[in-house]
């Protein structure tokens, strides 16, 4: 009878067996094993999208402008404003007819008692319509702790403010530095700054808001 080659039999077997059983396992179960993410890795910023105008049109120097129960008021709008603001709900119809989406959230200036009301007034239609409130517990002048809270809310994010907090508020969000943005709002009522923010990266559109006769 033939002998056994050297390192054959039970024992060899069992050895065998004991070091090609992990392997087995894990082919069977078709699954890579989960990985353990980097020491200090980050999820980066979340895509954001914020629209920013400014108010609608205030009195004219030496004019005066009409509170909502029509009392003169030089901190409220101007006619022509209060028409814009009546107006403004046509620029966020409902899909598939907008051509800007409507905001979930809607910040106006406020903050300080006695400042003037004109960004409040400009959007009171529009939140009305978008059954969303105005959050108005911002100054002009807190424009840093504005885009945090604004980056914070559900999108599409929809800021009326002061045109010259604008830049303050953009620099803010960190998009100051997107190619095309103007450095100061323009003597204009009737636009719309869009800033959008994918993969961290900002990108900016200014839109025409067309809503009276003698808009651009």
């Amino acid at each position: 009878m033939p002998e056994a080659p050297a390192g054959s039999g039970p024992r060899r077997r069992t050895v065998l067996a004991a070091a090609l059983a992990p392997l087995a396992v894990a082919g069977c179960s078709g699954e890579e094993a989960p990985r353990t993410p980097a020491p200090g890795a980050q999820a980066g910023p979340k895509d954001a999208l914020i629209m920013v105008i400014r108010h609608a049109e205030k009195p004219y120097a030496g004019a005066v402008g009409w509170d909502v129960e029509g009392e003169e008021d030089p901190g409220s709008l101007a006619g022509r404003g209060w028409r814009r603001a009546e107006e403004l709900p046509r620029l966020f119809p409902p899909a598939p007819r907008s051509t800007l989406p409507r905001p979930a959230a809607v910040f106006a200036a406020g903050g300080k008692a006695g400042a003037p009301a004109r960004c409040r007034q400009t959007v009171t239609a529009l939140a009305a319509a978008l059954r969303t409130p105005v959050r108005a517990e911002f100054a002009v002048g807190a424009e840093a702790a504005l885009a945090q809270a604004a980056l914070a809310a559900p999108m599409p994010v929809l800021v009326c403010w002061e045109h010259i907090g604008i830049p303050r508020l953009i620099r803010a969000l960190g998009a100051h530095q997107v190619p095309g943005t103007p450095a100061t709002w323009p003597d204009r009522h009737d636009l719309v700054w869009m800033f959008t923010r994918r993969q961290g990266q900002w990108s900016f559109r200014e839109l025409p808001q067309h809503l009276l006769p003698g808009d651009a």
